[in-house]
């Protein structure tokens, strides 16, 4: 920025001075050398006797035939396309690069890419590697919130492909959320009962605590198993699991750790057909032998090593 107002006498604009810092940006050039190899490269190499491609490079067949004449002509003719073509599509042509319209919080961003510890969670590479982009799980047109559960970290090769390969059919998500069971003991939980909720989860104590503090986190759509949950709900799980860890530690200082699980299933000990999650806070010495954890399931079975 201070090298272009240098340029200018002083004075830059916001766009000059984002065109210059784009010019040192590797991952735009790398995202629209994915846009020539997978659009228009394609569509014209489909026709061998218009444009060949040899490796990372193309050549136009008839080049070397035409006269400077000839090139200026049909690079004119071009132009006038381009202009035509943006004339008549405006602001549209852009709108994916946009995000819409909302630009998503820089304290929000970072919150997502930390949480991702910094790597795509689609291929998983790291953001010194590749430019990381936070992308919506569930698109804003189609409905998604920018709810940080609605969030994920993906590099730009990544976020480019998802819209091409993801034929998940989110015109119904609005209503898959939405659902609810009548005498569900857990879609009927009255307000007064919840201790802490986001868009798509909430919180609630243990009606038959094990421990002091036992905590449930349950997802607010009515769907039996916890491995049927979408990636949305199992964010706001997560996210809302986090939170009580934090808050039952200040709350009461003698918990040492916890115990995190799901009953999935009838023969696993699900009694109530709506998935949930155990936080089940444990203390020093609370039994005489907590070495096996969740394998004590299995009675005679936690024993180990």
């Amino acid at each position: 920025m201070l090298r272009e107002l240098l340029l200018n006498g002083g004075r830059a604009s916001r766009e000059a001075i984002a065109r210059a810092i784009l010019e040192h940006d590797p991952s735009q050039v790398e995202y629209y050398e994915q846009v020539v190899q997978n659009m228009v490269g394609r569509v014209l190499t489909s026709k061998p006797d218009l444009v060949r491609r040899e490796g990372r490079e193309y050549e136009l067949v008839a080049a070397p035939e035409l006269s400077q004449d000839e090139r200026r002509e049909l690079i004119g003719i071009c132009d006038e396309q381009i202009a035509r073509y943006l004339a008549a599509r405006g602001a549209a042509v852009w709108s994916h690069r946009r995000r819409q319209g909302r630009i998503l919080s820089g304290s929000i961003r970072y919150e997502v890419l930390k949480r991702a510890r910094f790597r795509c969670e689609l291929c998983g590479v790291s953001a010194d590697e590749r430019a990381l982009e936070v992308d919506h799980i569930v698109p804003r047109n189609h409905g998604g919130s920018d709810d940080i559960s609605n969030l994920q970290a993906l590099c730009y090769t990544c976020n480019a492909s998802k819209r091409d390969r993801d034929d998940t059919d989110f015109r119904d998500h609005k209503n898959l959320y939405q659902q609810r069971e009548s005498g569900c003991l857990f879609c009927e939980t009255a307000r007064s009962g919840i201790v802490a909720e986001n868009e798509l989860a909430y919180v609630r104590r243990d009606g038959f605590p094990v421990t002091h503090l036992h905590t449930l986190v349950i997802p607010k759509r009515h769907v039996a198993s916890y491995l049927d949950l979408t990636q949305p709900e199992l964010n706001a799980v997560h996210q809302l699991s986090v939170s009580q860890r934090t808050s039952l530690q200040s709350e009461d200082g003698t918990i040492a750790g916890f115990n995190v699980g799901v009953n999935d299933g009838a023969a696993a000990g699900q009694t109530i057909m709506h998935a949930h999650l155990h936080l089940i806070p444990r203390r020093s010495g609370d039994v005489a032998r907590p070495r096996g954890g969740i394998r004590h399931v299995i009675p005679g079975r936690g024993e180990y090593g």
